[in-house]
């Protein structure tokens, strides 16, 4: 089983900065990609940025220019900065890995989330 966990969110002033982690741990193999999605009150979730194989990165176009995602392959470790941060930015943040268990099954694994909240 994989777990994924999620840090860093909070409460931030418009146009702070913050930076959240996901850590994935279990019986891994590879991991293929992985993304930050976030979902705020009322609202679907939605891909805020996404690591895919061989490192092409995917961003939200609300969030281009502002946010950097980046991963640590070696720590099974994802982060994203989040820049210029917007009211609009406030959510729940989840992290999603997919990839390959020790056995060669696939995973698909979500965290629980981490608050982010953009307010004066």
């Amino acid at each position: 089983q994989v777990q994924v966990v999620e840090s860093g969110g909070g409460l931030v002033q418009p146009g702070g900065s913050l930076r959240l982690s996901c850590v994935a741990s279990g019986r891994i193999l590879d991991i293929s990609a992985m993304g930050w999605y976030r979902q705020a009150p009322g609202k679907e979730r939605e891909m805020v940025a996404r690591v895919v194989p061989h490192g092409a990165t995917n961003y939200a176009d609300s969030v281009k220019g502002r946010f950097t995602i980046s991963k640590d392959n070696a720590k099974n470790t994802m982060y994203l900065q989040m820049n210029s941060v917007k009211p609009e930015d406030t959510a729940v943040y989840y992290c999603n890995a997919q990839g390959y268990y020790i056995t060669a099954s696939r995973f698909d694994t979500w965290g629980q989330g981490t608050q982010v909240t953009v307010s004066s």
